[in-house]
C-alpha cells in the first residue's frame, strides 16, 4: 500500500537514531579522564557507578522487558514522524481538482471528469471515479452513484487512519510491558530475600531497580504516544469532514446537471 513505504523509511531512521544514542553516550563516558588523586579501588567503584547512570546502563539494568520497550519506542517515533508527514490537509483536500471537476460534472461531461480523475489520482478523484463507474451507458442512477461514492470514501479514508491507531496500540501496550518488567523484578527481589535474607542489599536493590526502571520506561514510551494519537486523531477527523463536504458538493453538482437535463 502507498502509505507503507514512507512509514518503513521513517521507521528505519528512528531505529538508527535510537540505537546509536546509547552507544554514543557510552563512548563519551569512556573518554573522560580519571582524576589523579583517586585510588585504584575508588576509581573502579566510581566507574561502575558512572556506567550505571548512563542511558545504556539504565537500559541494561531494566532487564529483558527493556528490549520490547525499545522496539515500542522506535515504532512510536516512526509513527509520529510518519503521521506528521502524511496527516496534512494538502494530500487529501484538492480544491484545484474540485474546481475542474465541478463544471464537468454539472454539465454531465463524464468523459472529461474521468480524464481529470485518471490524470490526478487522489482521495477526491478516486471517490468521484468510483461513483462514475456506476453509470450504465446513458442511464444515470443517482442513488447507485451516491452509494458507490460512500463506499469508496470509507475505504479511502480508513487506510491512513490505520497508522494513527497504531500509536494507540503502542500507548496501550507499553505500560503493560513495563508492568510485566516490574513484576519480574519484584519476584527476583523476593527470591533473593528468600535465599539470602536481608544480608545482601546490593542484590536486592538491583532487582528493585529493574522493577522501577521498566515501570518508568513504559510510561515514558506511552505518554507521548497517547498524546500524539489524540492529536493526529483530531486532526484527521477535521480533514475527513472537509473531504466529505467536498464530495457532497461534487455530488450536488451531478444532481444539478441531472435535474437540468431532465427539465430540458
Amino acid at each position: 500500500m502507498y502509505y507503507l513505504k514512507p512509514f518503513i523509511l521513517t521507521l528505519a531512521v528512528a531505529f538508527a537514531a535510537l540505537f546509536a544514542a546509547p552507544y554514543t553516550a557510552s563512548a563519551q563516558d569512556s573518554e573522560e579522564p580519571a582524576a589523579a588523586e583517586t585510588t585504584p579501588a575508588e576509581g573502579e567503584e566510581d566507574a561502575n557507578v558512572a556506567a550505571s547512570k548512563t542511558v545504556w546502563g539504565y537500559f541494561q539494568a531494566g532487564g529483558p522487558a527493556m528490549y520490547v520497550l525499545l522496539l515500542f519506542s522506535v515504532c512510536g517515533v516512526g509513527l509520529i514522524i510518519y503521521n506528521f508527514l502524511m496527516i496534512r490537509p494538502k494530500p487529501f483536500l484538492r480544491p484545484d481538482l474540485v474546481e475542474q471537476l465541478e463544471p464537468a460534472l454539472e454539465n454531465l461531461q463524464f468523459d472529461e471528469a474521468r480524464r481529470i480523475c485518471d490524470e490526478n489520482p487522489s482521495v477526491i478523484t478516486n471517490i468521484i471515479s468510483a461513483g462514475m463507474d456506476r453509470i450504465d451507458g446513458e442511464h444515470i442512477d443517482p442513488e447507485a452513484m451516491k452509494e458507490a461514492m460512500e463506499e469508496s470514501s470509507t475505504e479511502e479514508l480508513a487506510a491512513p487512519f490505520i497508522m494513527i491507531n497504531m500509536l494507540s496500540l503502542v500507548a496501550t501496550l507499553s505500560p503493560m510491558v513495563g508492568l510485566l518488567g516490574t513484576v519480574s523484578g519484584m519476584v527476583k527481589a523476593f527470591d533473593a530475600i528468600a535465599a539470602q535474607g536481608m544480608g545482601n542489599p546490593q542484590g536486592l536493590s538491583s532487582n528493585i531497580s529493574e522493577a522501577l526502571i521498566t515501570t518508568a520506561s513504559g510510561l515514558i514510551v506511552a505518554i507521548p504516544a497517547m498524546f500524539f494519537y489524540i492529536f493526529f486523531k483530531n486532526t484527521y477527523g477535521k480533514i475527513s469532514s472537509r473531504v466529505d463536504k467536498q464530495v457532497g458538493d461534487l455530488f450536488h453538482a451531478i444532481m444539478k446537471g441531472i435535474r437540468r437535463h431532465t427539465a430540458s
